[in-house]
């Protein structure tokens, strides 16, 4: 037995993804006196700036945006009562094809034995039960989201730790309801064209290849808020145009796929931390 209390680890890519994701996670794993401990790999300065300016318009400040998005970040886990936050700074990529992508400094174009070799030694302090992070096409194929899955991989065979680890994903079940809500809060939404309605229905895993089912229900209303704290970023967070009690409907069960597991947990599993206490 060991005084070292069981330890959550989530690695994104940006602030706000650790509401989206893991924010249900976050907050009940918090409430049930886990140490839950977060890595954001980069500093969100490709996100909006003041007034909603975008990305290589007149105006926009990477520096300045990455300072409010810190700020945010900061409040969205004092929400989610987050235990430790660790930041590796890294400058946003982008999306795929922006420009941001070829900047030396930016997260795409760190090596990943530079960047896993950092998240390595957070690993050793902390020594997480439970490590989270994307999937290999970073959920939706975002840059930085693949680079974290790279990162965290890599991570992980540096130490000697071996932790259950777990990818995010959504049921297809799921992202059909949000399809339907999304048109549902936006009448004028038009319709994907075949080939972009054929890449979101690849999103997610079928509903029987979920392997963990975590109910955070009670704690979706916490989620909304820790969402609600990156305001500079509304306009691109539309689950915030449903309100709580929608948000709560659709968002109350967080998803993941188990790929390393020590304890021989069967699965479907309800618990990050089944077998482990």
């Amino acid at each position: 037995m060991t005084d070292r209390p069981l330890t959550l680890m989530a690695v994104h890519a940006h602030p706000d993804d650790e509401a989206t994701g893991t924010g249900g996670v976050l907050a009940r794993y918090a409430a049930e006196g886990i140490r839950t401990v977060l890595v954001t790999c980069t500093d969100g300065g490709c996100g909006d700036g003041p007034g909603g300016v975008k990305p290589g318009e007149p105006g926009h400040d990477p520096a300045a945006v990455a300072s409010m998005r810190l700020r945010e970040l900061k409040a969205s886990c004092d929400v989610l009562g987050v235990s430790d936050l660790e930041t590796l700074d890294y400058a946003d990529s982008g999306m795929i094809g922006w420009p941001s992508n070829e900047a030396p400094e930016s997260f795409w174009q760190t090596p990943v034995e530079k960047g896993a070799a950092r998240l390595a030694e957070l690993m050793r302090h902390y020594r997480p039960d439970v490590v989270v992070t994307y999937d290999e096409n970073g959920f939706y194929g975002h840059p930085d989201h693949i680079q974290a899955h790279r990162v965290t991989m890599a991570a992980l065979e540096m130490t000697e730790l071996t932790p259950k680890v777990y990818w995010t994903t959504m049921p297809h079940s799921t992202m059909q309801r949000f399809g339907e809500a999304m048109r549902e809060f936006d009448e004028d939404m038009p319709e994907p064209d075949p080939a972009e309605a054929a890449a979101m229905a690849e999103i997610g895993l079928p509903d029987d290849e979920i392997t963990t089912w975590v109910d955070t229900t009670a704690f979706s209303g916490q989620k909304f808020d820790a969402l609600a704290a990156h305001a500079s970023q509304g306009e691109n967070i539309f689950f915030l145009r449903m309100g709580k009690e929608r948000f709560g409907e659709l968002m109350g069960m967080e998803t993941f796929l188990r790929v390393q597991d020590p304890t021989g947990t069967a699965v479907p599993e309800k618990d990050l931390f089944a077998g482990l206490r």
